[in-house]
């Protein structure tokens, strides 16, 4: 039986992390035919998938943050439906905050990670496609808006390089008091609301901006998108902090927000508002998300939490 075949892509600003080039280097003395490449610009991504595809590789590996998974698995998801069998799907958490490895339990050490995928095989894993006015998206997370996304977009390179998530909690602390509600119309099957917003998640996982779990009972593989709004909480802004040092943020979230759960959700404003995908941001004034159920194939934990159904 010839050897798996690999193709590891790895976000450029990981380029010299040493535990992940021991771990590639275990994973080939195994038999593993690994080859490594290094994003640089925008679009490298998508051209080395396609050049995996092409080459007929078995499995490639996102080796990055949540938007270099978001970037690998949309290159998967934008292949022709009709071409056959893709390549399953890996994850080697290198970012600032690794918000979907983290609610999946990927472990963080490189080659932990990599023993994942050669241990486990791929499962189904639904993605999220994102009709705006510039055109189509697609997100493997999570699309958040309002309060979390002004922080994750203002948060600098610099600071998160240093203290990692806890950049984005000091960049949320330094804009509690200008939070700015956004008024908006969402609307899917059955459900439909209008007001202001201070934070507004659509989830295929549960978290972002390094550790907001704004959609905490989503599941990858339940045809359906999580959806949560926290509405402009006006009086409330004291009981709802009080609320978060005493029983949590999960509790204070519940006090507040209204959920859903939907195949797909609209989102319309009369302002062009941001919408972060997986760390890219997105401007516009209409919305539409849709759930792509089964759409990759990834490895992950057998008692991954974000499973509907984990393997017995």
């Amino acid at each position: 039986m010839p050897p798996p075949r690999w193709r590891l892509i790895l976000n450029g600003k990981s380029a010299g992390d040493e535990d992940l080039r021991e771990a590639v280097q275990v994973l080939r003395e195994d038999g593993v035919a690994l080859d490594v490449r290094v994003t640089w610009e925008d679009g490298d991504a998508e051209r080395y998938v396609g050049e995996a595809i092409d080459d007929g590789v078995d499995t490639v590996i996102a080796a990055g943050g949540d938007g270099t998974l978001s970037e690998v698995s949309t290159a998967l998801a934008c292949r022709d439906e009709t071409a056959g069998v893709l390549p399953s799907l890996g994850l080697v958490p290198l970012g600032t905050a690794n918000d979907f490895a983290t609610a999946a339990g990927i472990p963080d050490a490189p080659l932990e990670a990599l023993r994942l995928v050669q241990g486990t095989g791929p499962v189904s894993m639904d993605l999220l496609r994102i009709e705006a006015e510039d055109g189509d998206h697609w997100c493997a997370n999570l699309a958040s808006g309002g309060f979390g996304t002004e922080v994750t977009v203002e948060t600098d390179e610099g600071l998160k390089k240093m203290l990692g998530g806890l950049a984005y909690l000091i960049t949320g602390i330094a804009r509690l008091g200008r939070i700015e509600p956004v008024r908006a119309r969402v609307h899917g099957p059955d459900f439909d609301w209008r007001g202001d917003f201070i934070a507004l998640g659509v989830g295929n996982g549960r978290q972002a901006g390094g550790g907001q779990a704004l959609c905490p009972d989503a599941l990858i593989d339940d045809g359906a998108l999580d959806l949560t709004i926290v509405p402009e909480l006006s009086g409330e802004v004291a009981a709802t902090v009080g609320a978060l040092l005493k029983d949590g943020k999960h509790a204070a979230l519940d006090r507040v927000a209204t959920r859903a759960r939907l195949p797909w959700v609209e989102l319309e404003a009369d302002q062009p508002l941001t919408l972060n995908l997986d760390g890219e941001p997105v401007l516009s004034r209409r919305f539409r998300i849709e759930c792509v159920p089964g759409r990759v194939r990834m490895h992950l934990p057998a008692e991954c939490p974000l499973r509907m159904q984990p393997p017995a």
